[in-house]
């Protein structure tokens, strides 16, 4: 029997694309974090400024998602301006986490992350800025610093205390406790 094409086409398996809940290799039980991006100039800036994405998706022109396995750690930037300024900027340093984890709901990040560190504002993001760019200039991973240190860090900004300095030796310290564990 001759079927019409449409009706053959619409029996064949459909094609293999990327999908943000399930990636090769892992067991579907795998609970991932998607976290949206976003570009539009002069108006909307969400991008990673840490952090290793299993896979990032390009979803049109000017949104991305990027799938981070549990465990992972990453700092997102939310810069969103009008025809009169910046109207928000925020930086959150955060922990993908597992199905057994407690998590935080966060607009654009499903299902939710362990918030390590969140700052607000123009004086607080900057604050972080310098922070990242001394651990960075370290030659450390901010991926890998020691999520103490971000919680510590978040804390000292809501007190509005002296900020501490991520160090050598205290990284060395992370991990070896780490790898004691």
């Amino acid at each position: 029997m001759n079927l019409p094409s449409s009706t053959a086409a619409a029996s064949l398996p459909p094609a293999a694309s990327p999908s943000p809940h399930v990636l090769p290799g892992l067991p579907n039980a795998t609970l991932l974090t998607r976290v949206s991006l976003a570009f539009v100039e002069r108006r909307i800036n969400l991008y990673l400024r840490f952090g290793h994405p299993t896979r990032e998706l390009r979803l049109d022109r000017w949104r991305r998602c990027a799938i981070f396995l549990p465990g992972a750690r990453f700092a997102r930037i939310h810069w969103e301006a009008n025809d009169y300024g910046t109207t928000r900027w925020q930086l959150m340093v955060l922990r993908a986490c597992t199905p057994l984890d407690g998590m935080q709901r966060i607009a654009g990040i499903r299902p939710g992350a362990h918030i390590l560190l969140h700052a607000e504002g123009e004086r607080q993001v900057q604050a972080v800025l310098s922070q990242l760019d001394a651990i960075e200039a370290l030659g450390i991973d901010p991926a890998d610093v020691s999520p103490a240190y971000w919680c510590t860090l978040g804390n000292r900004l809501a007190a509005r205390l002296p900020l501490p300095a991520y160090t050598v030796e205290r990284h060395a310290a992370w991990l070896a406790g780490k790898a004691l564990q």
